[in-house]
């Protein structure tokens, strides 16, 4: 095996490690980083693995990112009764509602059309470079994309 395969994989990761750097996206860098790197050495084989549990283990991480909040105090648990009839705090729980939704769609499409994904990145990615954007939906993108999708079929 030569030091370096070059091929179209890693071509697109080398591509979105440059975009990434441009785009100020430290997320894509090392993750583009991380499978480049996989990619040309013997942790190749564990791939498969990262591509089944990989998606998972990121939302749960995200999750616990999420929630601590709660576990450090910043959010107090004491008033959260007369929160929940704020019509901010009902708008909030059914925009959640909705994202979460989309989201789920999100993960059945890149599933299904995982080619797809690239090109949520790359968007997500120009819209982190070139419109101030905060690079948090390649998942709720599959989903709208999935929306818009469906209005096709």
């Amino acid at each position: 095996m030569s030091f370096f395969q070059f091929n179209a994989a890693a071509a697109m990761l080398i591509f979105l490690i440059i975009l990434g750097y441009f785009s100020h996206n430290n997320s894509i860098i090392i993750s583009a980083a991380v499978l480049l790197l996989m990619q040309q050495t013997p942790l190749e084989r564990h791939i498969p693995w990262l591509e089944k549990y990989g998606l998972h283990i990121g939302i749960t991480v995200l999750t616990i990112g999420v929630l601590s909040p709660l576990v450090s105090g910043k959010i107090k648990l004491d008033g959260i009764g007369s929160l929940l009839f704020n019509w901010k705090m009902i708008l909030a729980i059914v925009v959640g509602i909705f994202v979460a939704w989309l989201g789920g769609r999100g993960v059945t499409l890149m599933s299904a059309h995982p080619s797809i994904i690239t090109g949520l990145l790359i968007g997500t990615i120009a819209g982190v470079a070139f419109f101030k954007g905060v690079p948090v939906g390649p998942l709720i993108a599959a989903g709208m994309l999935s929306l818009i999708l469906s209005r096709f079929n």
